[in-house]
């Protein structure tokens, strides 16, 4: 039961991550790796504002939404003027930096937290406490997965309405035609501002969710194998919908815990399902380029 609960909080954690990500692959047509970055990003405001500065769960997930809206500009004022394999290579430029700041940023002889080691490096955050909400502490994982259930069915909820919105079809008309949506007097630049920082906050909201249920993070968090996980999500459940992401999570999220079947070594299980993760996303855009559950095609 306890292993089941355990694949639950992680599939609502990455259901609001696909969703978040679909919001600017599949809505806006814009290919990202940067969403790693910014996952972290929450996971690390999180553990440093609960652990270190004792902060509750509440205003740490705020402030770390808040910052990750502040850094969404990293991507989203590229995204202005760069289009294509331009504008993946800045994200994935930011998605470097994100890594390389989490991992060098430590100093072993300055406290956590301090300015000189904000993020420990390479030996990651641990002890991270469990959120605690109304005065009950979530120490128990059937108490954190109510908590993640909650926050991916609210976050699914405001993609939902969000897409189906006229927000949302301005999104589709400047994903098919940006200069005919320009024509029709939408800003995009604003429209592009606000999609990536929407999806920035809720990714971070996930990231944060996550170090709060491990109690350890590090800086593999921000890595590029996660956010290509992150991206085979998306385009293996399909772009541009809402059901796609949901698809996507729950498929990938199953795959590893199959490996553990067929009792490999870690280190071959680990490498095998980043193969397999390649080899769904060259079949996916060889047989099905829209995904399983899927409406749009990356170009």
């Amino acid at each position: 039961m306890n292993y089941l609960i355990h694949l639950l909080i992680y599939f609502d954690i990455y259901v609001i991550v696909a969703l978040s990500l679909n919001l600017v692959v599949g809505y806006c047509g814009l290919l990202t790796l940067a969403h790693a970055g910014f996952y972290a990003i929450g996971g690390y405001s999180y553990a440093l504002l609960a652990l270190v500065w004792g902060w509750g769960f509440l205003p740490a997930v705020l402030a770390a939404v808040l910052l990750a809206a502040v850094l969404s500009l990293t991507v989203s004022l590229p995204a202005w003027r760069l289009k294509g394999d331009f504008f993946v290579l800045a994200t994935l430029a930011v998605q470097a930096l994100v890594f390389s700041l989490l991992y060098n940023w430590s100093n072993a002889d300055a406290p956590l937290g301090s300015w000189s080691n904000l993020t420990n490096g390479p030996f990651g955050i641990p002890g991270i406490p469990r959120p605690e909400i109304l005065g009950v502490a979530l120490t128990d994982s059937r108490h954190f997965v109510l908590l993640a259930t909650a926050v991916a069915a609210l976050s699914a909820f405001v993609v939902r309405r969000l897409t189906a919105s006229p927000w949302g079809r301005v999104l589709v008309a400047m994903r098919e035609d940006e200069l005919a949506a320009r024509g029709l007097g939408k800003n995009t630049r604003l429209f592009k501002v606000q999609a990536i920082a929407i999806a920035s906050c809720l990714t971070a909201v996930a990231g944060a969710l996550y170090a709060a249920y491990v109690g350890y993070l590090d800086p593999s968090s921000a890595s590029l194998d996660e956010s290509i996980l992150m991206l085979s999500m998306v385009i293996v459940g399909g772009l541009g919908n809402f059901r796609g992401p949901i698809i996507g999570a729950l498929i990938l999220i199953a795959l590893p815990e199959l490996l553990r079947f067929l009792d490999l070594p870690d280190a071959l299980a680990a490498n095998l399902r980043l193969a397999i993760y390649g080899l769904l996303l060259v079949l996916m855009m060889h047989f099905r380029p829209q995904g399983i559950g899927g409406e749009y095609r990356l170009r």
